[in-house]
């Protein structure tokens, strides 16, 4: 059974090149070490430009085998040092606040 994590968040205007800095890093990080994100089979961002009350927002759906695999890249990466000062810690402060949502949806075999 797939797992899907879904984040959604909108970014300040003034930090949408931050942000995309971001996401290379993020993409650079895993290619570096693939081990780190063995479990993300993959990984999608999707932005919204124009209209609607999430302009500036993004969508990122990450796709895993199962629930137990959510948890093990999780843990992983909240203990990496490099991914929690350099990504997680700018990304905060690129984020519009109460802006995020997180979502986990299973895909059962029927």
């Amino acid at each position: 059974m797939a797992a899907f994590k879904v984040e959604t968040y909108v970014i300040k205007p003034e930090k949408q090149e931050e942000h995309m800095a971001l996401v290379k890093k993020f993409v650079a990080l895993k290619e570096k070490n693939p081990q780190k994100s063995k479990e993300l089979k993959s990984w999608k961002l999707f932005a919204q430009k124009f209209g609607g009350n999430n302009c500036g927002g993004y969508v990122e759906m990450s796709e895993f085998e199962n629930l137990a695999d959510v948890e093990k890249f999780s843990n992983r990466m909240m203990q990496d040092k490099e991914f929690m000062t350099t990504i997680v810690s700018s990304f905060i402060s690129c984020t519009v606040p109460a802006s995020a949502r997180y979502q986990f949806s299973v895909m059962l075999k029927l």
